[in-house]
């Protein structure tokens, strides 16, 4: 066999990847993580307004219980309800007592970059939802930016048990 043979023969038998292959496979790569990163994202973040869906359920709940005991509806504070582990949303509800009305309790997390104005008998949340109690009905919120845009995400329950499908403001994208 001559020498040229025999080096063919030599490069064959040790293998390994070509320039030109490792950048197609690192091409592959990032074309698939630009697809997965963002859908992944998307899910986390719908899993994250479960909180939110889960804690107004839960508000509403006692709400009832309360009405039923007291006769009428009543803040976070009267109706005793208590948040328990880290929470992403700031949680809201008017303040009630026997003529209704007032300022609402607030809960919150920390800066959910969310502004509160407060006006006579409701809590208004950036002209948004308005968390307000009276003697027959309620309103309470959770609002929350969970994905670091400008959107905030807002969920609302009243005592007909409506707004908890659909966000008044949705912070994931569709």
């Amino acid at each position: 066999m001559d020498r040229k043979g025999k080096g063919l023969r030599a490069r064959r038998l040790q293998g390994g990847f070509t320039l030109i292959e490792l950048m197609m496979v690192t091409g592959i790569i990032g074309i698939l993580a630009s697809i997965a990163i963002p859908t992944f994202m998307q899910y986390q973040a719908r899993a994250r307004q479960s909180e939110a869906k889960t804690t107004l359920g839960a508000i509403y709940l006692v709400e009832r219980v309360y009405w039923i005991e007291a006769g009428r509806y009543g803040s976070m504070g009267e109706i005793r309800y208590v948040l328990v582990g880290p929470n992403r949303y700031t949680y809201r509800t008017g303040a009630a007592g026997v003529a209704g009305g007032g300022n609402g309790s607030v809960t919150t997390p920390g800066d959910t970059r969310d502004t509160i104005n407060a006006s006579v008998g409701t809590l208004e949340v950036e002209g948004a939802i308005v968390a307000m109690n009276s003697g027959d009905s309620f309103t309470a919120t959770a609002a929350a930016n969970l994905d670091a845009d400008p959107t905030i995400d807002r969920w609302s329950v009243n005592e007909l048990r409506q707004g908890l499908q659909i966000a008044e403001s949705n912070d994931v994208a569709s």
